[in-house]
């Protein structure tokens, strides 16, 4: 019997979704924080439930193969990546692994290890995130700007990021200095008190253009000219860097821990947006748009997207949450028409004008919620070929996909970031005719849990 205070000997077998080491023992899942796969350690119980316990590490037995010493000097505090302990190539194996689980346990695919690729990974997995969220805390006299630490809002004011881009620690710096020279207040979310929540760095990396967001309780900030030149200065720092764009998110949320962007962006300096380029194509990103953090690795996936949807040039594509547009002017180059559905209205206008930049004409933005729009269409005759579908992590909407089932396009793709919902909307669709084809997974987020997959999903019969 497994209670608080218990011992035992334990040997980690899996990683749970928040990168905790899992094992078992008397029949059920023991959850440790800093074990990886092929690690055995002794163990102390510190929380019990009915079908898990969680347990803390008193002694590492036998290191695993795998395990490697993490190379961030804050990484035992920073909640930022939970798997720099565990080497690259296992990583990789882990995150397959980890989507193969899911399809077996929610999604019914018996054969899942057989349709599921190896994870497409990065030869140089640093520097690639090209949008970070810091957030800030402290005082006027003694900033902090960095990220929240392990399961909780203690921000870790750290000196280097070495996953994201090398201009964001610049950028860092120069807040940090301009809070202190303009006596700036950060927010205090306990209090409602104080001015500045977050920065916010944008990176273009094929362009080199870089925006700054200052997220803020207020409509105005002090000394801007003074912050402009400390940002053009630090980026310009960098070779091929340069600032393009500082804009206000004014953000008056008093919900604690809340949403980090307020939604309302005032451009104080440079332009309204920057311009990434992904293959041949370039796209605008404004403030408030989505847009992947891993350029490299999503020229990657979206070609991987493109290849699974099969087009002949003649096919009708729906691209459902489809952000600025991204994954819907790759599909146009290579079918008749597509149609791109998202509910923020900053996004469609970026995915309106990304086309026109790319003189794509057969392709149609609409604003609203994809659950919404489609039967709307459905109900009035309209139909798709092929269905390409990049929710959020918490997946597809039950009336979306119930109007998909009845739909029957030939082909789904369904682009995920969260291998559990997406093996639910699997299953979901199997009752329609639909199948598994094929999984292929992208690694866009190194030292982290999380994963990419472009699923082919096939109507039986067709």
């Amino acid at each position: 019997m497994l209670n608080p205070g218990s011992a035992l000997d334990l040997d980690i077998g899996a990683l749970s979704s928040e990168g905790q080491g899992i094992g078992r023992a008397d029949g059920l899942a023991v959850f440790v924080d800093g074990l990886v796969p092929g690690d055995r350690a002794r163990v102390r119980v510190v929380r019990a439930a009915a079908r898990h316990v969680n347990a803390a590490v008193e002694a590492l037995l036998v290191p695993s193969p795998d395990r490697v010493p993490p190379f961030c000097a804050d990484y035992a505090a920073c909640g930022g990546c939970s798997l720099q302990h565990l080497s690259y190539p296992a990583q990789l194996r882990e995150k397959r692994r980890a989507i193969v689980d899911a399809l077996v346990r929610i999604g019914g695919v018996a054969d899942a290890d057989a349709l599921v690729a190896p994870v497409v990974g990065m030869a140089e997995p640093f520097a690639y995130r090209a949008k970070v969220e810091m957030p800030v805390s402290g005082t006027a006299a003694d900033p902090r700007v960095g990220f929240y630490g392990r399961a909780s809002h203690v921000v870790v004011d750290a000196a280097e990021c070495r996953v994201q881009h090398p201009v964001g620690d610049r950028i860092r710096d120069a807040v940090r200095a301009w809070i202190r020279e303009a006596r700036v207040a950060p927010y205090d979310g306990r209090r409602h008190e104080g001015l500045l929540r977050h920065v916010v760095v944008r990176t273009a990396f094929a362009t080199g253009e870089v925006m700054v967001g200052l997220v803020a309780d207020g409509t105005s900030l002090p000394a801007v000219p003074s912050l402009v030149e400390r940002l053009r200065a630090a980026v310009g720092a960098v070779p091929g860097m340069a600032l393009a764009s500082v804009y206000l998110d004014v953000n008056r949320s008093r919900t604690a821990n809340g949403p980090v962007h307020g939604g309302d962006a005032r451009i104080l300096y440079g332009a309204p947006a920057i311009e990434e380029r992904l293959d041949d194509l370039c796209f605008r990103i404004s403030p408030l748009s989505f847009f992947q953090v891993n350029p490299p690795q999503t020229g990657v996936l979206y070609a991987t997207a493109v290849e699974a949807a099969a087009l002949t040039g003649r096919e009708t594509v729906y691209d459902l949450y489809c952000g600025t547009g991204a994954i819907s002017l790759f599909l146009a180059r290579k079918t008749a028409r597509v149609v791109g559905i998202e509910s923020v209205a900053p996004a469609v206008e970026d995915a309106r004008a990304n086309a026109a930049a790319n003189g794509l004409a057969n392709v149609e933005f609409v604003r609203g919620e994809a659950e919404v729009v489609v039967p709307e269409r459905y109900a009035r005759g309209e139909r798709a070929d092929v269905v390409v579908v990049d929710p959020p992590r918490r997946g597809c909407d039950p009336r979306l996909l119930e109007t998909l089932a009845g739909m029957s396009p030939d082909r789904i793709v369904y682009v995920s970031c969260d291998p559990a919902t997406m093996a639910r909307d699997i299953a979901r669709l199997a009752p329609a005719g639909y199948r598994v084809d094929s999984v292929r997974p992208v690694d866009l987020f190194p030292w982290t849990t999380h994963v990419e997959a472009v699923a082919l999903l096939t109507r039986v019969g067709k």
